[in-house]
């Protein structure tokens, strides 16, 4: 036996030896290997110390990603209409894959964790081209799409802090749960992703009258009563796996991405300011808020279930400075409006800074003013006073604005009912702005009606 399972190591890595570029190849050494590493524990200890399973694994996530296809193909026109898109547009493919090269390792790893289909990491590729900044004219954000009411289902935290839906690690977590929660109603991975885009109420809805018309329900046989952008959904997934499949049959250029992780979560243990966060690390701003894109303010709060993505060499710089750091690590506290009396001016002078790093720190709108009850970041007076932002502060601050009056105007010069028209509808839009209406986003990707 012993002899026999040498003779199988051998011949699966002289198969990589002679053979790396065939990928059937490498796919019988893949297919070999829970053989072979049962096998290994009873070689020599010569031997099994030479026997690594790296030596076995995808160079490139690429081929890794193609390995785990799982969902049924399909082939029509707009397949074919969407291959031609992405393929005749190198540069945004070199774009998202640039970008899609920090997370995809991590979505791989996750979807193989929970026996999920691998091509279902190419989701964001259609939903937000792997920009976790992404934010929909739905409201919906971050690469895989969450509007906010959806986000709160799946507990991604909303507030004037952080916004989870474009996190990392929360989004992903979040949306495979959503996708797999989906397959587990449908049965069927296409439907799952058209719930996904269209609601699933709606896809059950859809499902319903075509069973009443004695009609098949799957995919391409309820097309036609989805929406156009439904419709092209799971077409673009499948393009976009062929692609990614054969990029030579279409002439593509995939730029290699390491079958290796990018990043590791580094545990914080109080507020830091983004700023100190990104030079402890030794990184750009940009570098640093591609992998931490859910912090809104510039400070980022939370104790040590607050994790900071970076990549692993930056990750033991960060360390090593925060060990030798000895200055504080927020400069920022925050302030709650009592009353009308506190403008932006008074606040600034108050606080010895300016209107305009208040306004950028709180993303306060020109021309307007801060209600009563809103809480703001200020910066601290005093390193030694204001310890962190508590948790609570954190999840039930808000910020209401309203357009600026001029005392002196307004006892001078009444307004007009037209300008007190235009000033109510300014002040309420600049409040709808300021909060996630969640009853409404939630409607727009979970619609039963």
């Amino acid at each position: 036996m012993q002899t026999f399972t040498r003779n199988i190591v051998s011949l699966a890595a002289l198969l990589l030896v002679l053979c790396p570029a065939v990928s059937q190849a490498n796919d019988l050494a893949i297919a070999s290997l829970p053989a072979v590493t049962a096998g290994a524990s009873r070689l020599p200890p010569a031997a099994a110390a030479a026997f690594k399973v790296d030596d076995f694994k995808e160079a490139d996530l690429w081929g890794r990603i193609r390995t785990g296809y799982a969902i049924p193909d399909i082939n029509n026109e707009l397949v074919a209409k969407h291959v031609n898109w992405y393929a005749s547009r190198p540069d945004y493919i070199a774009r998202t894959s640039a970008r899609a090269s920090r997370y995809l390792f991590h979505v791989v790893t996750e979807l193989e964790k929970r026996g999920m289909p691998t091509e279902l990491a190419l989701l964001p590729i259609i939903e937000s081209a792997f920009n976790p900044q992404a934010l929909s004219s739905a409201n919906a954000a971050g690469m895989w799409q969450f509007v906010p009411g959806t986000g709160k289902d799946f507990n991604l935290k909303q507030n004037l802090f952080k916004d989870e839906r474009r996190g990392v690690l929360a989004s992903t977590d979040a949306a495979l749960s959503y996708l797999q929660k989906l397959y587990g109603m449908f049965g069927d991975w296409q439907l799952a992703l058209a719930a996904y885009n269209w609601g699933e109420g709606n896809v059950q809805k859809a499902i319903k009258k075509n069973q009443s018309l004695g009609k098949p329900t799957d995919f391409e046989s309820l097309a036609e009563l989805m929406p156009a952008e439904t419709r092209n959904y799971v077409p673009k997934l499948q393009a976009v796996k062929n692609i990614i499949a054969n990029p030579a049959q279409y002439n593509v250029s995939l730029p290699p991405i390491s079958n290796e992780a990018y990043f590791t979560a580094v545990d914080k243990t109080s507020d830091i300011d983004l700023t100190v966060a990104a030079q402890l690390a030794e990184m750009s701003i940009e570098e640093f808020k591609a992998l931490n894109p859910q912090f809104n303010r510039p400070v980022i709060t939370g104790n040590e279930q607050t994790k900071i993505l970076l990549p692993k060499e930056n990750a033991e710089k960060f360390s090593a400075n925060l060990a030798n750091w000895g200055q504080a690590l927020s400069s920022w506290t925050t302030h709650k409006i009592s009353g009308a009396r506190e403008s932006i001016s008074s606040l600034a002078s108050r606080f010895r800074t300016t209107p305009e790093v208040l306004r950028q720190a709180n993303n306060i709108p020109p021309s307007s003013q801060l209600k009563a009850g809103s809480t703001i970041l200020v910066p601290k007076l005093s390193t030694s006073a204001n310890g962190d932002i508590a948790d609570q502060v954190v999840d039930n601050a808000v910020v209401s604005f309203e357009a600026e009056r001029s005392n002196r105007r307004a006892a001078s010069h009444p307004l007009t009912r037209t300008q007190k028209l235009k000033a109510r509808a300014a002040e309420a839009v600049a409040v709808i702005k300021s909060r996630v209406s969640g009853k409404a986003d939630k409607q727009a990707r979970n619609s039963d009606g």
